[in-house]
């Protein structure tokens, strides 16, 4: 299971206006923002982000420079993946070494939407048994409990973060991940084909 909310792209205009600073175009810039205060680019910025984005990586040095941010709500066993991404990103996350005894716990906070039977038996009786230990940890503070719930806490446990990264890196990952056997990988490069300009400046690699 993987959820992607709060989607926010940034910093465009300066971007498309950095790519023209090697051949002094400036005064060809025809981007603009609508009504609705989005970013629009023209015709001829949009033929130059295109040409440079598909000619590599030393070339559309300006996708580094265009910010997307969002929230992921995903398990620990994607999130260990996701951290192969290093460079150019940024992740605040909620914690849970300092809030995992603020709620009780259930089924949900777990990504279980793939398993079968007899695993979600198992699920149910993990889940009993760290509501267990949280209830002693809330009523007693002993940190032996606190050691049960972050110890036997399952890699399916669901855990939300607030990620910022730039148009390279989702290049990177849309074409590494597309087809992956996880489906949470499957799901954000869903949703990186809805970004603006995605076809144009993401989906950049030719196929074969």
């Amino acid at each position: 299971m993987l959820k992607v909310d709060k989607i926010s792209v940034m910093n465009m205009e300066n971007a498309i206006r950095g790519a023209r600073n090697p051949m002094n175009s400036w005064a060809r810039m025809d981007s603009y923002y609508d009504e609705g205060g989005n970013f629009v680019l023209g015709e001829n910025d949009l033929t130059l982000a295109k040409r440079l984005a598909v000619a590599g990586s030393d070339h559309r040095k300006f996708l580094r420079q265009i910010f997307v941010s969002m929230d992921i709500l995903a398990p620990l066993y994607w999130w260990k993946e996701f951290d192969t991404y290093k460079v150019g990103t940024v992740a605040n996350s909620t914690s849970t070494m300092h809030k995992i005894q603020a709620k009780e716990f259930e089924r949900d906070d777990f990504s279980h939407d793939r398993m079968s039977k007899g695993a979600l038996a198992v699920l149910d009786t993990t889940i009993e048994y760290l509501e267990k230990s949280r209830k002693k940890y809330v009523e007693t503070r002993e940190v032996a409990h606190w050691h049960d719930m972050i110890q036997l806490l399952p890699s399916s446990y669901n855990q939300l973060r607030t990620v910022t990264m730039n148009y390279e890196v989702l290049i990177n990952v849309y074409y590494a991940r597309r087809n992956h056997k996880l489906a949470e990988w499957r799901t954000l490069t869903s949703e990186i084909e809805k970004l603006p300009y995605a076809k144009d400046l993401i989906l950049v690699k030719k196929e074969g």
